[in-house]
């Protein structure tokens, strides 16, 4: 069975991520992220609009990936089972009006500083550019010719998410990128020219984004930060790990905070190198296993859990779910006052999805039907 699940690790309150390459001497550094959404209206019921466009990012964003995996490897994503169409190569992001988790990095000599989008899913760096449009105003500019490291690759890049209406495309450089302390030398990132609407600083509050991801997302080609700062041999731990919260969210780099935690880590193993893609052991509804041996990727860039639309028929069906035509297919919606307990377990240990994670908000003001975040959708898995 195949139920691909993109998480913003709405379950697992930290996630520690290994890197393939050698440790180094540093211990590790954190940074505070910040969260945006725009999920819920003011009255606190759900923003249909907002859903529709999230879930239509997601898509093109894993596909986009498939995209890129093949296009640099020669073969196809083991989860790349086809039916959707392709929508063009691109870096994936969050649509703007979902939730994103967003910190500061530098760049350049002398250093500057910007805010990114920190993205699991995905494995490429863009600013905006100091030639960028006027819809980079309200965002900080990065200037490569104010940078005495950096090089013009004089490669293009033309990246565009969602349905294709959100579009970034700039120059693509190397510079240094330095992330808590920690430096990546001539890092390949992006500058972009061109930012369309949907990236103005009212609706997308960071500058740019940041890849975590494995090389072969990256549709520059190009090792993401994290490795190359790993291979650089400077971390004490190859490790970076989140908590995301709405209060203290952090990503911290070369390890965990042991201050954020207690009792020890689950840990599975990556099972294909590309996105952060394990295994899952199954979804409980209620205590009983409903679904088993799933297919995971564990995704900051992604607000919802995903599953394909018969797995996720099949465990609400089990829980008396009520599909949502309103929202869109693939949503579902139980009595607000009594949402099932949906637990995901990894590695032999179960970890229960909070009803206040689950529960995205009733359908419209006063009504006593609620949204659940778990969503049917053909990503091509």
């Amino acid at each position: 069975m195949r139920f691909t699940l993109a998480t913003s690790i709405v379950a697992l309150a930290v996630l520690a991520a290994a890197a393939p390459q050698p440790a180094g001497q540093r211990i590790g550094m954190a940074i505070p992220i910040t969260k945006r959404s725009s999920l819920v209206k003011a009255d606190k019921s759900v923003n249909f609009d907002a859903l529709k466009s999230h879930v239509a990012a997601v898509k093109a964003k894993i596909r986009r990936g498939f995209t890129n995996y093949e296009k640099n490897t020669g073969r196809k994503h083991p989860s790349d089972v086809g039916g959707i169409e392709r929508r063009g190569a691109g870096d994936p992001l969050t649509d703007y009006r979902s939730e994103l988790w967003y910190g500061s990095i530098s760049v350049g000599t002398p250093a500057k500083s910007f805010t990114v989008d920190f993205d699991t899913g995905s494995s490429d760096l863009f600013l905006p550019g100091s030639a960028c449009n006027s819809s980079c105003s309200g965002h900080t500019k990065w200037d490569p010719s104010s940078s005495s490291t950096s090089q013009d690759l004089g490669i293009s890049f033309s990246l565009k998410y969602g349905n294709g209406s959100v579009t970034v495309s700039g120059e693509q450089y190397t510079d240094i990128v330095s992330i808590a302390g920690f430096s990546a030398p001539t890092q390949t990132l992006g500058a972009a020219n061109t930012y369309s609407s949907g990236f103005e600083s009212s609706q997308f509050p960071a500058d740019g984004l940041m890849g975590m991801a494995f090389q072969t997302l990256s549709d520059y080609n190009a090792s993401p930060v994290f490795q190359t700062i790993v291979s650089e041999g400077c971390l004490s731990d190859p490790v970076f790990s989140f908590k995301l919260s709405s209060s203290g969210a952090e990503l911290y780099i070369g390890g965990s905070n042991s201050t954020l935690y207690t009792g020890s880590f689950t840990y599975t193993p990556v099972t294909w190198q590309s996105y952060w893609q394990v295994n899952m052991d199954n979804v409980k509804g209620n205590n009983k296993k409903i679904l088993t041996n799933v297919a995971a990727i564990i995704d900051t860039g992604t607000t919802f859990i995903i599953g394909t639309p018969l797995d996720v028929s099949t465990l609400y069906n089990a829980l008396g779910g009520t599909a949502a035509p309103s929202a869109g297919q693939g949503f579902y919606t139980f009595p607000c006052s009594s949402f099932p307990s949906i637990s995901l377990t990894f590695g032999g240990k179960s970890f229960p999805i909070a009803a206040s994670a689950l529960n995205l908000g009733p359908v419209s003001s006063g009504s006593s039907d609620c949204l659940s975040g778990l969503v049917g959708e053909d990503t091509g898995s």
